[in-house]
Parts: C-alpha cells; structure tokens; sequence
C-alpha cells in the first residue's frame, strides 16, 4: 500500500489549482446578462467581442451611459448579437443560456438572482460578489486567437491587472496574425515534415519570426519556401547560437528579447556571474551548464566552450551563451562569433546592461555629465596575462575631461593608482568602487584616488570589482552625510 502509495504520488505533476482555467466557445450561443451598470457593460462588451448572443435585462430607465451606446452600435464580432429587453429578469430568461452574469446592489439580489441560476443549470457570475460566482473573468491579454487570461481567484485583481501589464509588454500586437499563419499553414507542415527536428526546427524558425518580423503575404510566401527547403533535406538542419547579455544581475535589467531567447533555448551555457534570478526566467525544459571564467579560479577554457556552442549547434539545438553584462564588452564575444560564423552556424547577439551602466545607475551619477566630462572609457584591469595591458593611454586616462571606469581591476588597483598619478591625475580626485551590482550583496566604496588602496581592501577582490574615476563621481561623494573617504556602504 505504501509502495503504490509512493508512485502515485511522484507520477503528480500538476500542483493545486484554485480554478480550472477554461477557453469556452460562446460563438451564436444565449448569453443573459442582468443589470445596466458600467460594470456589466464591460461584461458585455467582452462577450459580444466572443461572438455571443447576449440579452440584457434591465429596464430602459436604469442603462447607463455606456450600456445605452452599446445597444445601438456595431458590433465587431459578425456572430454576436444584442438584445435588450426593457423589463427585469425572470426564471424563464435562463431557458436556453449557457451562461448567466448579473451586477446587483445588494447580497439578497444576488443570493436570488444566483439561486434561480444554478436551479436553471446555467453557470452564474454576480459581478464583484465572488461567493455567487460559479466562474471567474480573468485578466486579458488579447492577441486572437492568441488570449492569455490571468486570475488570482478573486484575491487580488489589481495583481492580475499588474501582471496583464508584465504580459503586453512581451507580446507584440503582430501576434495575432502570426497565430492566423500557423492555422494555415499547419496542414501542410505537417503533409511535409515527420515529426523530429525538421518540423520542429521550422516552427522554432516561425517563433523567432513571429516576434521580430511583420506577418504579411510576403512572410507566407517566405514560410512556404521554409517548409519545402527543410522537406528536401537542404541546410537548416542547424540550430542557432545567440549571445545574450544577462545584465548586472537584477532580473528586472534584461531585455524583451533576452527573455525570449532564455525561453526558446535547448541548451544555456552560462557564466559564474549570471544571477538565479536570470536563469529562473529560462525555459524550465532547457539543460543549463555553468562554463564560467573567473580570475585564480578553476575556468573552462574559451576553445572548450566554443566547440561545446558548435556541437550543440550542429545537432540542431537552440543554444544561449548566456554573459554578465553586454556581451560585447569584455565579453570575448567576437572570439565566440568568429569561431561560429567559420561554421556556418547562425549566431545573434542580444545587448544587455553593462556593469558601468549600472553602476551610474545606482550611484545616480552621469558617467558623461557636461560639467566634468567629455567622455567615458570603459578599461580592462588586467590583460590575457593576469596584468595591466601594456598598450593603455595613460596620459588620456588621467585626463580631468575622462570619466573612466576600470573592469575587473581590483588585483591590479596600486598599479592603476600610480600610473594615474605619476601621469598627472590628481589624487583627490573623486573615486567609487562597487562590487556585485544590483545584487543582493553589492557593496560599495565612495572615496579619492589617493585612497585607492584602502578602499580595495575595504571591498576585497572575491567578487569582481569595477573602479569608477573621474569628476564626474564627485555628486555621490557630496551625497554623503559622513566623511566619505573610507565609507562602505553596504546595499539594502
């Protein structure tokens, strides 16, 4: 018993549902809605836009503004239809109906109202009274036939509204003519294509079209082509690789796009400094290997995980190489993108939020503001060898006009502080150094250049560090209501 017991409950793979969320066809069929509010308005309009034949009972008397323009407009569904019936509802107004919504003042007009439903074998709704509501309105995202609905079983609406917000944003309004594509054309992908990585390969290509390009006869044309060319066994048996920049850490700093990419990939090859956060916004299906690259650290080596993008590639998947930051600052994307395009596989690159973009962020700092500087220069700390680059301008740097930030300085900081100096910066120049950005742990040091050192060893060099210098810091040392010159701060 125990045993049987056990199985049953790892074969579970749905947890608890307040509410079964159902997509019910309301097209030619009896809708009876009670009430001339604003709020059964709405109502309404929503089921006059799903193609039901909906009859309103109130009297003429009691419609309001907006139910009054409803009843003698056009409607956008062919199928739907209006019917007002100027008198108030009845035990017979349920016969034939497949769903009854009222919004009534009280709880006896409702109890009534709900009762005389449920004895009729219609589903009831009383508007914003959720104990006489056999359903629930979600909150909609429309891109039909694409609906997204969200509930939060009546606990908090203006949370589902936030997360309809959340949701617009991804969608893009061409979606509904994407989703019209794909009905016509699924007949023929499927006559064409066996199951397997060619059909799935070209519906992975429409998706990533779906979001970027426009759905015209032209696209259709395009698609068709798709779907003979993968029939004759031609190129686009490949995957694709796209460098996605994970930004700083924060979740909330990633791309539209970058998420897209996180939840259309097979395989995610990640950096040691892309936070959880980041990656619980991939697709739950994908394989996530870590092949992070940190200083004194253990690191896989960049030929490794070249060939590891080109294998995954060639054997049809969808791979993210996954970078903190913009992967095209000190990212070592351009060694990545060469080594694929020598393959012919396809490779994107999607930005992200760089760590000195960040930084000024969080610093409420302008890195080019007009009163202190004319540019910014983004600097690694250390070469291929473990040092300062040799070929730096330092007599540029150390330019009262430059505002520079140092990448992954903190081990080479008493170098970068005495070349400075001994190049004419002065060493009260106003200084910041920050580790782990936007992340629950970020420290920060505000100080002068002459306390470089100190400030250092206040951060320490376990997590990177980027080192900010230049007038253009001077605002967040003014911020401050303590002496500033060996202030850490630690992030809330």
């Amino acid at each position: 018993m125990d045993v049987v017991q056990t199985k049953r409950n790892e074969a579970v793979r749905m947890e608890t549902l307040a509410k079964l969320p159902v997509f019910w066809d309301l097209t030619g069929k009896a809708v009876v809605l009670c009430g001339g509010s604003d709020a059964a308005a709405w109502k309404a309009e929503l089921l006059l836009a799903c193609g039901a034949q909906l009859h309103i009972y109130c009297p003429q008397r009691s419609l309001g503004e907006t139910m009054c323009s409803l009843t003698v407009r056009d409607l956008p569904n062919p199928a739907a239809a209006i019917l007002h019936h100027d008198t108030e509802w009845s035990a017979e107004c349920f016969l034939g109906a497949v769903l009854a919504i009222a919004d009534c003042d009280d709880e006896q007009d409702a109890e009534v109202f709900f009762e005389a439903a449920k004895r009729a074998g219609v589903p009831a709704n009383v508007i914003d009274k959720p104990q006489f509501c056999q359903f629930q309105f979600g909150s909609i995202v429309n891109r039909s036939p694409v609906v997204v609905s969200i509930s939060t079983d009546g606990a908090a609406p203006i949370l589902a509204q936030a997360i309809r917000r959340r949701i617009e944003t991804l969608l893009p309004h061409s979606l509904q003519g994407w989703a019209d594509m794909a009905q016509s054309l699924r007949e023929r992908v499927n006559g064409k294509l066996a199951p397997g990585n060619a059909r799935r390969n070209f519906w992975e290509r429409f998706v990533d079209r779906a979001f970027t390009e426009k759905a015209d006869e032209l696209m259709q044309d395009k698609l068709i082509s798709d779907i003979h060319h993968a029939f004759g066994g031609g190129e686009g048996t490949y995957g694709k690789v796209t460098l996605v920049g994970a930004g700083p850490g924060d979740a909330e700093l990633l791309t539209l796009k970058a998420v897209r990419a996180l939840q259309a990939a097979d395989i995610i090859l990640f950096d040691d400094l892309v936070s959880d956060e980041v990656l619980e916004l991939a697709r739950r299906e994908a394989k996530r290997m870590l092949v992070g690259k940190r200083g004194g650290r253990t690191s896989c080596k960049q030929e490794d995980i070249n060939t590891m993008m080109i294998n995954f590639a060639k054997a049809g998947k969808r791979v993210v190489r996954l970078k903190s930051g913009d992967p095209m600052i000190f990212g070592r994307a351009g060694e990545e993108i060469a080594a694929l395009e020598a393959q012919d596989i396809p490779v994107e690159v999607v930005p992200g939020v760089t760590a000195a973009s960040a930084m000024a962020s969080r610093l409420g700092v302008s890195l080019t503001h007009r009163d202190h500087a004319q540019s910014v220069r983004f600097v690694t700390g250390h070469s291929r060898l473990g040092h300062l680059p040799e070929n730096l301008d330092w007599n540029a740097l150390a330019s009262p006009t430059v505002t520079t930030v140092f990448y992954m300085g903190g081990r080479t900081a008493t170098e970068i502080k005495s070349r400075l100096i001994e190049h004419g910066m002065s060493d009260c120049t106003p200084l910041v150094i920050m580790s782990a950005i936007t992340r629950a742990g970020e420290r920060r040091w505000c100080g002068r250049l002459s306390d470089l050192d100190a400030g250092i060893i206040e951060i320490g060099v376990d997590e990177p560090v980027l080192i900010g210098i230049g007038n253009a810091f001077a605002p967040a040392l003014e911020r401050r209501e303590q002496p500033i010159e060996h202030f850490v701060q630690m992030a809330v």
